[in-house]
């Protein structure tokens, strides 16, 4: 969808060895948001501010999928892995499910596991794997088999177990090392899949699931399973649509129509309270995700956090994000596990960023806001027909809104020139706006912010000395207009042409079209900047700055970086010596920015994408930062199957 952005702001400017740190005393990487709790915060330091300008490449590596997969799969793949530290090697997957791993101080690969997954999937966005996760076994002899086993979820399905030290299957787990994961039949090959690194926690390992945005209203239920994780015996399910009517929940799908709806699945991360044993599992939306009319009511446990009971899977409260959820606002970002003084002690806080920009924050005991959170009234005018909406939504006071929510009117419009400023006030007089959660129409319907967040999926990470969290936003608006199925009588899945993204809806009196909101020349029609990172203090909720993420030197006939932000995916992380470091945005590049100020401290541009989190550890001595690059298909970068392990020189370490 963003190529157009890439491909047209040319025209408009031409017209105008083991390693020495375990996981345990913060300098490691053990889980795939640096900590059980998903913080994303490294206690390294041999990296600060005063040195970081003399990282450069240590070593690289590369998986070769691109050679060995071929342009389609590779086309219908994204690469948005970190990987972890386990066992003295740095473990990855692939977005065709190879487990690599190798020496973290050179780059030498030790092992290799391929899950031989099916490779007839076609629809967009069918290969992916954002991690693995690891679990010592406390019953098992030092040294034994699996001893410290690897998880893996799968595209088709699957959960699978390796030993850390070697790869090879855990034969006791399940059927030679895997379990299946029970899916009714899809009527789309890869329309279901498991993308997300599983939690384990009280010796259980949970998975969520991908379900396909858009297709039709009977998508496969988003069934959170939890197996044993020493034998894959299934100890729980949880399915977030209440199917039974004496669950308080039921009653909120008006109609019965829990029994006939799908998806609400767990696609994101979940992360874990190890000590209360609690998993936080972050749901998306119901399908279909901008038509509700078939699924009337606030629909929970849709578009809500749910604190889940590690060992027997029961509810033990949620909140619900987002009701009756139209605009696929699914909770995509991981939450984030901290402790933040209230009144004189520290509450065990969970904090869960959202795709309308929202940051809410909870008592991760019991779901009680820690900030303030209002009920307000929402568009109610323009609705299809047939749609239900609920009256008011959840507003946190604070921390603000990190993005506009606002009405977008002519006088938003912008442009390099007057001619395209012009031309967008045209275009976005088209189109319905009364700001967040307008209804969906035929019309066409200005998302503010649009579906690919404020937040998403690349989460927030968070500095436990100063309290402050620091998260990326897109602040892109989207059209999105319904299309009656009259005119897509064909269409079974999604697609992908002209940079819109047109799906089916099938069971539904609509498919969908999205686009962004651009001039003729490419370019947004909202003022810059596009993309942002943003630093919050989580015990005021006051915003402690915000800069503009990402350059679009790329868009330009010659070398300048002009830093406007870009659209961006994927996530920060922050380090012991000052420093957040992330990747994401449309320029290909790395960087570091000093966590008190926001100044971009250090940048290095990279062959490839960059839309996975990067990591950072200690290995031999020596602090490395390391990311993944590879290809994601919003975003027309080259695709690339390398990960980049950056250092300071030999010289210069402290």
């Amino acid at each position: 969808m963003l190529q157009r952005f890439r491909t047209m702001i040319p025209c408009l400017l031409l017209a105008a060895a083991s390693a020495s740190a375990s996981a345990d005393d913060g300098k490691g990487w053990g889980y795939f948001g640096g900590t059980s709790g998903g913080t994303r915060h490294s206690q390294s330091r041999q990296i600060d501010r005063s040195n970081v300008g003399q990282l450069g490449i240590a070593w690289r590596y590369s998986t070769g999928e691109v050679q060995r997969r071929g342009a389609e799969l590779i086309t219908n793949s994204s690469t948005q892995t970190t990987p972890i530290l386990v066992d003295g090697s740095l473990v990855f997957c692939t977005p065709f499910n190879r487990i690599v791993a190798l020496d973290p101080a050179t780059g030498r690969e030790r092992w290799v596991h391929d899950a031989k997954v099916a490779l007839d999937h076609k629809i967009p966005y069918s290969y992916n794997c954002r991690g693995v996760t690891r679990w010592q076994d406390p019953q098992a002899p030092a040294g034994a088999a699996c001893a410290t086993r690897i998880f893996m979820g799968t595209v088709d399905s699957r959960l699978i177990a390796v030993d850390s030290r070697t790869g090879r299957r855990c034969a006791g787990f399940g059927k030679d090392g895997e379990v299946a994961i029970a899916r009714p039949v899809d009527k789309w090959k890869g329309e279901s899949a498991i993308f997300s690194a599983p939690v384990v926690v009280s010796g259980v390992v949970a998975v969520g699931s991908f379900i396909m945005d858009n297709l039709r209203t009977d998508a496969p239920p988003g069934t959170v399973h939890a197996f044993d994780a020493r034998t894959g015996a299934l100890r729980w399910q949880f399915d977030p649509i209440p199917r039974d009517p004496s669950d308080p929940g039921f009653a909120t799908w008006l109609e019965g129509s829990a029994l006939r709806s799908g998806a609400a699945n767990v696609w994101s991360t979940m992360v874990a309270d190890e000590a209360r044993g609690i998993i936080y599992a972050p749901v998306g939306s119901a399908s279909p995700d901008f038509f509700g009319g078939m699924r009337k009511g606030d629909n929970l446990y849709s578009s809500s956090l749910v604190a889940l009971d590690a060992t027997t899977g029961k509810r033990m409260w949620h909140f619900q994000l987002v009701k009756h959820d139209i605009w696929d606002y699914d909770v995509s970002a991981p939450p984030l596990l901290a402790d933040l003084p209230r009144n004189g002690a520290l509450v065990p806080a969970v904090v869960q960023n959202t795709k309308q920009g929202f940051v809410f924050v909870f008592d991760r005991r019991t779901g009680k806001p820690l900030f303030p959170i209002e009920e307000r009234p929402v568009p109610q005018t323009g609705a299809l027909p047939g749609e239900w909406l609920a009256k008011t939504q959840p507003f946190p006071v604070k921390p603000a809104p990190l993005v506009p929510i606002g009405p977008v009117t002519e006088d938003d419009a912008w442009g390099f020139t007057p001619w395209d400023r012009w031309q967008c006030r045209k275009e976005i007089r088209k189109y319905r706006s009364e700001g967040i959660f307008t209804p969906p129409s035929a019309q066409g319907t200005l998302l503010t912010p649009g579906s690919a967040g404020g937040a998403n999926w690349g989460g927030a990470a968070f500095d436990p000395k100063t309290r402050t969290m620091f998260v990326n936003v897109n602040r892109v608006a989207q059209v999105l207009r319904m299309i009656p199925r009259s005119e897509i009588p064909g269409l079974e899945g999604i697609g992908l042409e002209g940079g819109k993204d047109i799906a089916a809806g099938i069971g539904t009196p609509y498919g969908t079209n999205r686009t962004w909101l651009l001039s003729p020349w490419g370019a947004p029609c909202t003022a810059p900047p596009w993309g942002e990172l943003v630093a919050i203090d989580m015990v005021s909720g006051d915003v402690r700055w915000r800069v503009p993420l990402g350059s679009i030197e790329k868009q330009l006939p010659f070398k300048f970086e002009w830093n406007l932000g870009t659209p961006n995916l994927g996530g920060p992380i922050v380090t012991a010596g000052g420093l957040v470091f992330i990747a994401g945005t449309m320029d290909q590049v790395i960087r570091a920015f000093d966590a008190e100020t926001g100044e971009m401290v250090w940048r290095h541009e990279l062959p490839a994408g960059t839309h996975a989190t990067p990591m950072t550890y200690e290995a031999d001595g020596r602090q490395f930062v390391v990311l993944v690059t590879g290809h994601h298909l919003w975003f027309g970068a080259p695709a690339g199957d390398e990960i980049f392990a950056f250092a300071l020189p030999e010289r210069k370490r402290k």
